[in-house]
């Protein structure tokens, strides 16, 4: 029994070749593109079940997120009461004077007309317009300092560009006045839509 043919083992070992062909075939035709397709599915489904949890995770924070919407609108409305409307010229100077009163070393005699309003060229696309008005005058170094600082953070809807400072002259500063600065800045306020 042990002894077969050559011809039949030959025969044996073609049909066990053939047969493993096949099945090979059939597992690479389709049983693999099978699960190939069935994993591309998990794939596509834990991708809906993670954007259906995020939109859950959304539509529960969306109380919060009203909340957060109107507190943010509260604050852009108190913001905005300060911010020019009216008169822009008279709205700029009064504002500066009344800023200056505790800072009584600070002397702003110079002050240009008033530029705008005008589209803002601070950020593009921004709701706001803008209005500039050059000032000029004279103070202490340090003086000058806390008023600019004091002033940038007073209104947060103002900036200072273009600031020049200089020392005074020597013939017209005195002893005690070494230390005095000139100044020159243009003030850049954003105007309350609509005024």
């Amino acid at each position: 029994m042990n002894r077969i043919s050559k011809a039949k083992r030959n025969h044996l070992l073609l049909t066990g070749v053939v047969i493993a062909s096949v099945i090979a075939g059939l597992w690479f035709t389709l049983i693999k593109a099978q699960q190939d397709k069935v994993a591309a599915i998990g794939r596509e489904r834990d991708a809906a079940e993670k954007k259906l949890a995020m939109v859950l995770r959304a539509i529960g924070d969306a109380d919060k997120l009203e909340a957060a919407v109107g507190e943010a609108s509260a604050r852009l409305g108190k913001v905005e009461t300060g911010m020019a409307s009216g008169d822009l010229y008279s709205w700029a100077i009064n504002t500066l004077r009344r800023f200056k009163q505790p800072y009584s070393k600070i002397e702003i005699p110079q002050f240009s007309q008033i530029d705008g309003p005008k589209p803002t060229s601070m950020l593009a696309s921004f709701p706001y317009q803008q209005a500039s008005l050059a000032i000029g005058g004279t103070a202490q170094f340090h003086d000058f300092g806390r008023f600019l600082a004091d002033f940038e953070n007073a209104f947060p809807y103002v900036r200072v560009q273009n600031l020049q400072l200089e020392p005074l002259p020597a013939a017209s500063a005195g002893e005690q006045d070494k230390e005095k600065l000139s100044f020159r800045m243009d003030i850049i306020a954003l105007v309350k839509p609509g005024a």
